[in-house]
């Protein structure tokens, strides 16, 4: 990145790309589901269509390779289409219809008609290990426009290259595709990203990155005359806990699938296995420190470089921490990863110091002399994004008296996979209690779309009068609960 920067936003351009975005919101929200999808679908198809233009750009910030850059590229188009499917199937909307009864259980009962509408302008702040799938038009800004808000990003600094033509790309493509002026703009500078959250334009905020930046962001939007939702990804540990008969039967190839789960990206996945629990008679930890791959490994950009370096040299030292693999060493960017290894009781002991995430190519290998103690250990263990579970079988008790314990820990529960891919499916949940997340909603999925609506209710308005998804002949053609009944079919 040495010699690029990107330009911060002058108070004048800030103001009129915040103004445009209000101006278009109106428009926006009043579009049709179809209509409204055809600008989802423009965006994926403009994406295709500039590829090979945007990825060595984005590689050239990240250095995370043309062919890992293409994929995501790729994911980032299909998660457009999902959400104009989403938006055309209509069950999003959450319509309700309560008719009219003179002779309700607690006396007569007016027409009530509840659905979801758009909040209005977004601010989305992109991540860097994802410059595309979680960027400036990643899923948090996929699921502003699918909800009908437009969205203002801010630019991440680590990609002065790709953001500007990124940017480029999503707004023609919207343009093209009928959208309203201002349905996607662009700010940048760190002045420019603390007024985003302040101004009271914006109706919520949508943020992947540091659990330090992502708290100061979080207290300025809850902090406004008029707070708004902060949704916040932040740090994430995503224990997997690999039970007795489990290392018994395939420790060896447990140990090499997390190594190769740890490794992607250089460590730099938000669902990286931070923490692996393993039997303390196993074997798993030796050959963890035998096969780990401690080349030097190229990481997004030097701070995220320096506060790796600080953070594994600091468990270097440590009294219950050993270093399996890997040197706590690094240059800029450049750095080496390291495998560690302490046990419960330890980790019981020093919970501050070695259950911090360091984000990068590190993880702590935590090592148990039972069951017993290896469910004391979820005790411990704050919210994740993930947490899974590498058992024998469905009828390895061990496993079976974990699960339980891990739902309230973590946002998706594995069982003998791996958490480092994020399907973009309708079931999807990526998110998980604090300090994972700042709320209880996803990010990836089409209830992604669940964070930028509010509901409202229509009490007695004449049905020439109501939004089309409330009205009586249902032209939207959208599943609606009509007298507590799930239904397609308009009103007789």
């Amino acid at each position: 990145m040495s010699g690029v920067e990107q330009p911060s936003t002058s108070p004048a351009e800030f103001e009129q790309v915040l103004e445009s975005a209000a101006a278009a919101a109106p428009a926006l929200g009043a579009m049709s589901p179809g209509e409204r999808a055809g600008l989802l679908r423009a965006v994926a198809a403009g994406l295709r269509a500039r590829r090979d233009e945007l990825v060595p750009l984005a590689d050239a910030d990240s250095a995370l390779g043309e062919a890992r850059l293409v994929g995501e590229v790729e994911r980032t188009a299909v998660q457009f289409e999902m959400f104009a499917e989403a938006v055309e199937e209509g069950s999003w909307l959450e319509a309700v219809i309560d008719r009219a009864n003179p002779e309700g259980p607690l006396g007569p009962q007016p027409d009530l008609r509840r659905m979801l509408v758009p909040l209005g302008p977004v601010a989305v702040f992109g991540a860097s290990n994802f410059p595309f799938a979680f960027g400036l038009a990643g899923g948090d800004t996929a699921s502003a426009l699918a909800a009908g808000c437009p969205v203002v990003a801010k630019v991440h600094p680590a990609q002065p290259r790709l953001s500007g033509p990124y940017a480029e790309v999503v707004a023609k493509s919207l343009a093209a595709a009928g959208a309203p002026e201002g349905t996607f703009g662009v700010v940048s500078g760190l002045e420019s990203g603390r007024a985003l959250v302040m101004d009271p334009r914006i109706t919520a905020v949508g943020f992947t990155g540091s659990t330090s930046g992502g708290r100061a962001l979080a207290d300025l939007a809850a902090g406004r005359p008029s707070p708004v939702p902060f949704y916040g990804e932040l740090g994430s540990l995503n224990p997997v806990f690999v039970t007795p008969a489990a290392a018994a039967a395939r420790g060896e190839g447990i140990v090499r699938d997390y190594l190769a789960s740890v490794g992607l990206g250089a460590g730099q996945f938000c669902t990286k296995p931070g923490l692996l629990l393993v039997p303390e008679d196993s074997g798993m930890a030796e050959i963890v420190a035998a096969e780990a791959d401690t080349a030097p490994v190229t990481l997004l950009h030097d701070g995220i470089g320096d506060a790796y370096v600080d953070g594994t040299r600091a468990l270097a030292t440590h009294p219950a921490v050993r270093i399996l693999a890997g040197a706590p060493e690094g240059d800029g960017r450049a750095v080496r990863p390291v495998l560690a290894r302490t046990t419960i009781a330890e980790l019981a002991g020093f919970q501050d110091e070695l259950l911090a995430e360091r984000f990068g190519p590190f993880s702590l290998v935590v090592t148990y002399r039972d069951a017993d103690e290896l469910r004391s250990a979820v005790a411990l263990l704050e919210g994740s994004l993930t947490a899974g579970v590498h058992a024998a079988g469905p009828d390895d008790g061990d496993a079976a008296a974990l699960l339980p314990l891990l739902a309230p820990l973590a946002g998706r529960v594995l069982w003998n996979s791996w958490p480092t891919g994020v399907a973009v499916t309708w079931a999807q949940h990526h998110g998980g209690p604090h300090p994972s997340t700042t709320s209880i909603h996803t990010s990836v999925g089409a209830t992604a779309m669940r964070r930028f609506l509010r509901p409202i209710a229509y009490q007695s308005i004449p049905d020439a009068l109501l939004p089309a998804a409330l009205a009586d002949a249902n032209p939207l053609g959208i599943p609606r609960r009509v007298d507590g009944v799930l239904t397609p079919e308009p009103l007789a």
